[in-house]
């Protein structure tokens, strides 16, 4: 059980909590800064003192009085009025994120919720209900409003949910699991939705992803470097240690630990003095890619469990200050990195998928095929990767330079950091399909070189990969080995 102070969660745990279904629970001293802040609202509420959000409309309502008679009909209208996002819904992981890090920033005790609040989302969590929640619609600045709007949906037994492999209407749920709904108070609604939940949720799931795709990366590298005959002095230690990036030398250091005992690489001068690039520069490429997931990583570790709401309440209310922590730019940013970090390493990978396929760059059978001509083997493969490439191209292309003004321009700058973390997701996606491929090419390169020449490590692999996908004897239906793949390298670690 991971136990949430607000403060202290890591990339670790939300990882065991969304993938692993590890329940959680409240600290107390946590609960405790919870009921301070709500303490503070109540007498905000009860001296009649005018704050944003709690007797005031939003954004360029926020001149706008509100009757004291009106203050819970103000969140419950909000939460309806914002729920308007579109499209296709998160993925359950990400709705399980989403839920988790917004009850975790709610426990910092600067928003002003009840422990009710809290509590419930909880519920939400250690019950397995997971709102249903659009994709799109967010700006990624005023707070991941209507994607949040959603999830506060599902506390009030409205909306949607995810339960037990269906989806089904929240009240449906609610009363089955005997769940009482909550009847938001002052600032409660705008508490659950002003922050950057949704692209930072995306983004913990697009970085846990991403870095285990790149470890596999570098798996199948040493597949392709042992199918071609690759030269292993490119990544003597000497030489990266020479340019001195930490995150080179750990790729070059990966890369001859797996190869240590193979029998299919070569020394400079064997066959060829040196190799192409995509071969020869995996360390320099792949290891630009960990800095940049390294850099994506120290962002999401504070934006987990960093304040988001607006505004926050200090000094046992006595201070409380509107400002705009609910802005993404600096997620939106991160995910823009990561879009380009991860997309070459399905770059580099279809380099390599060509080398292993191209008759006129190898010593091959022509595309792998075990009847050239009559068969086309590899050769659509090869096409397929070229294609994910190019669409990360476009997907890759930056989100948070584009920014279009709402609320009457009182919010004149946007950091668009949702759409970002979902193009990054979609781009991982991309990737994973191109290094199955890779993979699949290169498993079969190596039977022809000889299985029993591998090295330890990647025979092991061998092994385990030829159970998904068998080897290419004649044509077949090539997409049904492709999405085996895939999905093999989602599971594993």
């Amino acid at each position: 059980m991971v136990e949430l102070t607000g403060h202290s969660l890591t990339l670790e745990q939300v990882k065991r909590i969304c993938y692993d279904n590890e329940l959680v629970t409240i600290s107390k001293e946590s609960l405790q800064k919870v009921e301070k802040s709500r303490r503070a609202v109540e007498k905000i509420v009860a001296d009649k003192r005018t704050i944003y959000g709690i007797n005031t409309g939003f954004g360029k309502f926020s001149d706008v009085i509100i009757a004291d008679d009106d203050v819970n009909d103000l969140q419950l209208n909000l939460i309806r009025s914002h729920a308007c996002g579109v499209g296709e819904p998160f993925p359950e992981v990400v709705s399980r994120a989403m839920v988790l890090l917004r009850l975790n920033a709610l426990l910092k005790g600067f928003s002003g919720i009840r422990p009710l609040v809290a509590e419930k989302l909880v519920a939400l969590l250690n019950m397995n209900i997971h709102p249903v929640i659009p994709q799109q619609g967010s700006l990624g600045a005023s707070g991941d409003l209507a994607p949040l709007s959603h999830l506060a949906l599902v506390l009030l037994g409205e909306g949607k949910v995810h339960y037990r492999g269906e989806i089904l209407p929240t009240n449906v749920v609610f009363e089955k699991e005997g769940i009482t709904p909550v009847i938001l108070q002052a600032k409660e609604g705008l508490a659950l939705i002003n922050g950057t939940q949704a692209m930072t949720a995306m983004g913990v799931i697009n970085w846990l992803e991403a870095s285990q795709l790149a470890l596999q990366s570098e798996m199948i590298a040493a597949l392709t470097l042992e199918g071609l005959e690759g030269i292993i002095d490119a990544f003597h230690p000497a030489i990266h240690e020479a340019r001195g990036y930490q995150q080179q030398i750990d790729v070059a250091t990966r890369i001859r630990s797996l190869l240590t005992d193979s029998q299919l690489i070569t020394k400079q001068g064997e066959k060829r003095v040196q190799d192409a690039y995509s071969l020869r520069c995996i360390p320099q490429v792949h290891g630009a890619s960990w800095q940049a997931l390294d850099y994506v990583k120290e962002k999401l570790e504070i934006e987990i469990n960093a304040a988001t709401d607006n505004p926050l309440i200090f000094e046992d209310g006595n201070l409380v200050i509107s400002g705009g922590n609910f802005h993404g730019q600096p997620i939106a940013i991160a995910m823009d990195f990561m879009k380009i970090a991860v997309a070459e390493f399905a770059s580099i990978s279809e380099r390599r998928i060509e080398r292993l396929v191209n008759p006129q760059l190898n010593d091959l059978p022509p595309f792998l095929s075990a009847q050239p001509g009559l068969q086309s083997g590899a050769m659509i493969m090869q096409y397929v990767a070229a294609s994910l490439v190019s669409e990360n191209k476009t997907l890759a292309h930056p989100a948070s330079v584009d920014s279009i003004p709402s609320s009457a321009n009182q919010e004149d700058h946007v950091s668009m950091g949702t759409i970002g973390s979902r193009h990054a997701y979609q781009i991982i996606q991309n990737v994973r399909r191109v290094l199955a491929i890779e993979c699949i090419c290169a498993l079969q390169a190596v039977e022809y070189r000889g299985v029993q020449k591998m090295a330890s490590a990647t025979y092991a692999f061998y092994q385990e990969a030829r159970k998904i996908v068998p080897s290419i004897t004649e044509d077949r239906i090539f997409a049904e080995d492709i999405e085996k793949m895939t999905e093999w390298l989602k599971k594993i670690t």
